[in-house]
């Protein structure tokens, strides 16, 4: 297992979900809810340099088959331009379900979906950095695809 901070992000149409690793890579945490547009990612930039993150993993929302769809196509575009401005390395990884997981997880303890939507984004992402975090340690293996803003995503 590699030793490092890691940014966990879940990419929404409204509100990108942030969360952070510890040093270990054992724990994900929730960091924060970014408003999606202007400046989004300069706040992803100035999170990962507060923490001195080494790599940003990003959620890949693919449809239960398997197949690309439209937020799969925005989460792509998204981590193309992150990864184009920050200097650590962006990795796609399978989010198949994070937000499912997260809303059903803020339900069962008694909270309102309504009233907790960006702790949701939070909750997802750290699902993401989760999951992410677990592959590399029981596979010994880095989670996901690099992505390289010159030549797309590398297996």
């Amino acid at each position: 297992m590699r030793s490092g901070v890691r940014l966990g992000i879940d990419v929404g149409t409204v509100r990108i979900g942030v969360a952070r690793s510890d040093l270990h890579g054992m724990l994900a945490t929730p960091v924060e809810t970014v408003p999606r547009g202007d400046g989004d990612i300069a706040r992803i930039v100035a999170v990962a340099a507060e923490i001195d993150a080494f790599e940003i993993i990003v959620g890949l929302p693919l449809a239960l088959s398997g197949r690309r769809t439209a937020s799969t196509e925005d989460a792509v575009g998204f981590a193309e331009r992150l990864s184009a401005v920050v200097d650590v390395e962006v990795r796609l990884v399978d989010e198949r379900l994070s937000t499912v997981s997260a809303q059903n997880a803020v339900r069962s303890s008694g909270k309102s979906t309504k009233q907790t939507r960006h702790v949701i984004d939070q909750v997802a992402a750290v699902i993401i950095l989760q999951h992410a975090l677990d592959f590399e340690r029981s596979s010994e293996r880095s989670p996901g695809v690099v992505v390289d803003p010159d030549k797309g995503l590398q297996q």
